[in-house]
């Protein structure tokens, strides 16, 4: 150990276990000084008029970076909170402290990319070096069988070619004693007005689950998922369903902020395999580790392109001219199609959709509705608990076709899906409360039932309200014949 002092500029990394910033300032250096920055640019709104962040996500991130200082209070040390740019901020902390080093993880949009040249430069006019670590992905970038800009743009060639050919690292020791500068501040946590929000987040009892922040939450969640209720044996069979806590991992919000590493559900899974056998539904739940690397590893071959109409394939999705009313239509849930309805609320209301959800949510919006996709990425952007900028943008280019889709044209037919993976209408009747009393599949086309029996549902407000109008949609889908 040095007489160093390094401070560990925390981001989207909020834990203490396998987190090798935190591991090597505290081998490497004498004391360590944590340190997490609310970006209020993160918090702004954006050129489609949504907020970059949220309220649900907001409330989200602080109870993430209230777990993560407490776990250093225990230590005996602090985390630093701070609201403002970290360019400005991190180089005065540097000076306050005597840092001699700032530690950090590299991010791959350009944003968050940029924010890191920008500390880069301010820390080198005080000849402070900053160190750049890759802490985010599975797999190590340098453990890849091909440089990045040699990815295949198909999921499945890179999956074989990782599979076979590299190697997922072992989990960074979680440090057992951490030391701190004697003068180290205590920082208050933000309020949500702080961030610029005037209200809290409601409960909704219909909520898949409580979504609290947490490095803490997350590692409970994990040990019940695999050990309490064993649902990861069931994975494969579940993951596609629409109700309840246990049917995917719901892992992905505590991934996002960094409170989980994926590293460590990599190994709970191989554990998992060596006592009760190896399945299809732990080799599901890897698969879906992966394709976050692979957006990540595509993010850093493309860049903003996947920012653009166009994404990398260079033609744009078709578009409505009515599309503005067609968007709002949307992201209000007031489209008409029960199915889609259903999920918007959900999403609007706890800020979790299911990935079944979300894609017939992408696709109706971008290929029956022909509204600008990247408006839709940006609505999900704001309103996602576990939004990320690969794993969203990289999903919504796929969906478009402008993206790592294979197919031409892939199209997810909202009325078949909506009877495969809600066949009772059990998940529509728990969000359209105005659908109770319809039976069965029929929920997912009131429009076909009787006078008597929108009388006797009690419908006639509900199917006769403006928002609820579908006719231009229900006819085509009706004539869809590449359905999935």
């Amino acid at each position: 150990m040095s007489g160093k002092t390094i401070l560990v500029w925390f981001r989207k990394d909020l834990r203490i276990h396998d987190n090798e910033i935190l591991a090597e300032a505290v081998r490497k250096g004498k004391n360590i000084v944590p340190v997490y920055c609310f970006d209020i640019r993160q918090f702004q709104h954006t050129p489609f008029k949504t907020k970059k962040t949220g309220l649900i996500r907001a409330q989200f991130l602080l109870e993430s970076v209230a777990d993560l200082q407490n776990s250093f209070r225990k230590a005996g040390g602090e985390l630093i909170i701070k609201i403002g740019k970290p360019e400005v901020i991190l180089p005065e902390l540097v000076s306050k402290y005597q840092v001699n080093e700032v530690y950090h993880h590299r991010e791959v949009a350009s944003e968050e990319t940029r924010v890191s040249a920008d500390v880069e430069t301010a820390l080198w006019k005080l000849k402070i070096n900053l160190r750049h670590f890759i802490g985010h992905t599975l797999y190590h970038k340098e453990d890849l069988p091909f440089p990045i800009n040699s990815i295949p743009d198909v999921f499945t060639n890179f999956r074989k070619k990782v599979e076979r050919d590299a190697s997922v690292r072992a989990c960074h020791e979680t440090p057992e004693v951490m030391n701190f500068p004697d003068n180290l501040e205590s920082s208050p946590l933000p309020e949500l007005s702080e961030l610029g929000f005037n209200e809290n987040v409601p409960e909704d009892f219909r909520s898949v689950m409580k979504f609290k922040g947490g490095e803490t939450e997350a590692l409970k969640r994990m040990q019940d998922y695999f050990w309490g209720t064993h649902a990861v044996k069931c994975y494969k069979q579940t993951r596609n369903g629409l109700i309840g806590p246990d049917y995917s991992s719901k892992f992905s919000a505590w991934i996002t902020l960094g409170c989980l590493s994926p590293r460590e559900i990599f190994w709970e899974i191989q554990k998992y395999d060596q006592i009760h056998g190896s399945s299809d539904s732990t080799y599901s739940l890897f698969l879906e580790l992966l394709w976050r690397d692979y957006f990540r590893f595509m993010f850093k071959k493309y860049g903003n392109k996947f920012f653009q109409k166009t994404g990398f394939k260079g033609v744009a999705p078709e578009e409505n001219e009515n599309q503005h009313e067609l968007f709002e239509r949307w992201k209000n849930a007031e489209t008409g199609i029960p199915f889609i309805d259903a999920n918007m609320r959900e999403l609007n209301s706890t800020g979790f959709m299911s990935n079944r959800g979300r894609q017939n949510a992408a696709s109706f919006l971008v290929k029956d509705l022909k509204v600008n996709w990247l408006w839709g990425a940006s609505y999900f952007e704001e309103k996602l608990i576990d939004y990320c900028p690969a794993n969203n943008w990289g999903n919504w280019a796929y969906i478009a076709g402008v993206g790592n889709d294979p197919r031409e044209y892939r199209y997810f037919n909202v009325l078949k899906q909506a009877m495969d993976y809600d066949p009772d209408g059990e998940y529509v009747r728990i969000w359209i409360p105005e659908l109770s009393k319809v039976q069965g599949s029929l929920v997912h086309q009131p429009w076909k039932l009787s006078s008597a029996e929108q009388s006797e549902y009690q419908l006639i407000n509900y199917l006769n309200a403006p928002q609820y109008a579908p006719e231009f949609v229900v006819e085509k889908l009706k004539d869809k014949k590449n359905l999935v």
